[in-house]
């Protein structure tokens, strides 16, 4: 069976085809960050990020995020990974499909 990404999704390596991959903007007091969040194949994938949002962890991981600060927002940076407290997130949604 083959699986194809929908729009905002990237290709991944069969070692990572058990995980659903959800491109994200997150808002935090002082960032913007656009980037991927994994969650295992295990439920609906329209409840990735409520899964994130309401779980037991405190800090989700993203990868390939794209940081860009508030306060100068004409220079940003990558980070293949970061980790963000659940608690400095002020908003968390799919990135625009286009």
């Amino acid at each position: 069976m083959d699986i194809k990404p929908e729009k905002n999704e990237r290709n991944i390596p069969d070692a990572l085809s058990s995980v659903w991959a959800e491109k994200v903007h997150v808002i935090t007091d002082d960032y913007q960050i656009e980037g991927y969040v994994f969650m295992p194949k295990t439920g609906k994938k329209n409840r990735i990020l409520s899964e994130i949002l309401n779980g037991s962890r405190r800090f989700v991981a993203i990868k390939d995020a794209q940081i860009t600060h508030k306060k100068t927002p004409d220079v940003s940076e990558f980070h293949e990974f970061i980790q963000l407290n659940l608690d400095t997130i002020i908003l968390l949604r799919p990135a625009d499909r286009t």
